[in-house]
């Protein structure tokens, strides 16, 4: 049971705290400092090898809310050991989730687990109340795609959003295929095999176990070094010396050597700039332009960066230099007059910064109860209203019958008091 059951108004239970993450989902309950769980979001089904991934925004609908069911059931039945009919549930999602994801997301939780009400809320708002802050740019570092959302005074810009799809996915890709390419094997009866012979291909939880063991990201010049040497396009570039060579052990008798030159080139793709100008850094200062003049200053002061790729050693260190070195260049330099960036530290880990978020407003049971859509309203509508949505549904179909009416929706997720 929850660490603060029975505290709050009325003695309400708690509520279930679920971030569906694309390759992790962390679960728990509203007013504890972590969430209960961080598990894969996968699928295994037997019979078949590989997994299957739960947050899937290219199937049917039918096959979706199949997944989504089994998935929720196993939440709730084997992680949280809690009867979904007794709480109400905050959802963690993405700005860019697809309406028929969440649409069917609803329909599993309300038609078969009838919990009584659910609340979606964006993570990047959600980032901002373990801060304790009304107004801040921020860059979510994912797996599938980097984000980048302003949001003054607790409303989101929407129409600032930066996206690129370069996060955990597209580094994996990368660091296996430069594994496949170059690294070698030690078995017990040979040495320096290469990697394609021993085995074809290589599970996606050990190359990402390699990633975080080994691989990380590089200081500003020795990034710009080891890019010139990549593309080499003058011929005389030289890459700077690499780390050292690590040994991964693949089981009890395979050990990979892992180049040194793979562990701190691999994660430079997120810094490179495509050929349309954009990395995951010039993401932060196009968001800022295309913000209101008068807002730029403080939201280059107020950064907040989230997300399971953020945790990367060395990613905050290199992803403040490369904004520093590009707002010197013209692009940016006639645009933003402020030079001063700063980035916040949430209370946790970047991880589950937003999963936390959503555990301090779930703890607010007045407000949650007025913000969230319930059981009633969506049986008796058949839909979820858009989170950003200010004119429908109306505000009293929102709220439980006998209840103050909420404040502004202005405020429905900011820190004003």
């Amino acid at each position: 049971m929850p660490l603060y059951e029975g505290l709050g108004s009325g003695g309400e239970k708690t509520a279930v705290v679920i971030d569906l993450g694309a390759a992790y989902t962390k679960c728990g309950f509203a007013g504890e400092t972590g969430p209960r769980c961080i598990i894969p979001s996968v699928i295994k089904k037997p019979g078949l090898t590989q997994p299957i991934q739960v947050v899937q925004y290219n199937i049917n609908t039918e096959e979706l809310y199949s997944l989504l069911k089994e998935y929720i059931h196993m939440l709730y039945f084997r992680h949280l050991l809690v009867n979904p009919r007794d709480r109400r549930v905050v959802i963690i999602e993405s700005v860019l989730s697809p309406s028929h994801f969440r649409e069917s997301l609803a329909r599993v939780l309300f038609r078969y687990f009838e919990v009584p009400s659910v609340l979606f809320a964006p993570c990047h708002l959600m980032a901002l109340l373990t801060l304790g802050i009304n107004s801040a740019l921020v860059l979510d570092c994912g797996y599938t795609e980097t984000l980048s959302l302003p949001i003054y005074e607790g409303v989101p810009i929407l129409s600032c959003w930066e996206a690129l799809p370069l996060g955990g996915k597209a580094i994996h890709k990368e660091l296996e295929s430069e594994l496949l390419e170059q690294c070698t094997v030690n078995t017990g009866t040979a040495t320096g095999q290469s990697l394609p012979s021993v085995m074809g291909s290589i599970p996606e939880e050990i190359v990402e176990d390699i990633k975080v063991r080994v691989c990380f990201v590089s200081d500003l010049q020795r990034g710009l070094k080891i890019q010139a040497a990549k593309f080499n396009l003058d011929g005389n570039a030289e890459r700077p010396e690499p780390p050292p060579d690590v040994d991964y052990p693949l089981d009890g008798e395979k050990i990979l050597q892992v180049k040194g030159s793979i562990r701190d080139s691999v994660v430079e793709m997120l810094f490179e700039q495509d050929n349309e100008e954009k990395s995951v850094a010039t993401l932060i200062l196009d968001s800022l332009i295309q913000c209101p003049i008068d807002t730029r200053k403080h939201l280059a002061e107020n950064l907040v960066v989230i997300g399971g790729t953020a945790m990367l050693p060395g990613f905050l260190h290199r992803l403040m230099a490369e904004i520093k070195h590009l707002v010197e260049k013209p692009k940016y330099k006639n645009l933003l007059a402020t030079k001063v960036f700063k980035i916040h530290t949430p209370p946790a880990k970047p991880n589950y910064v937003a999963w936390l978020g959503g555990a301090i407003f779930g703890a607010l049971q007045d407000i949650l109860g007025s913000r969230s859509v319930s059981k009633e309203y969506y049986n008796q509508m058949g839909r979820i209203p858009d989170w950003c949505c200010l004119s429908s549904p109306p505000l009293e179909m929102m709220f439980d019958t006998g209840k103050a009416p909420p404040p502004m929706m202005k405020r429905a997720f900011s820190t004003e008091k």
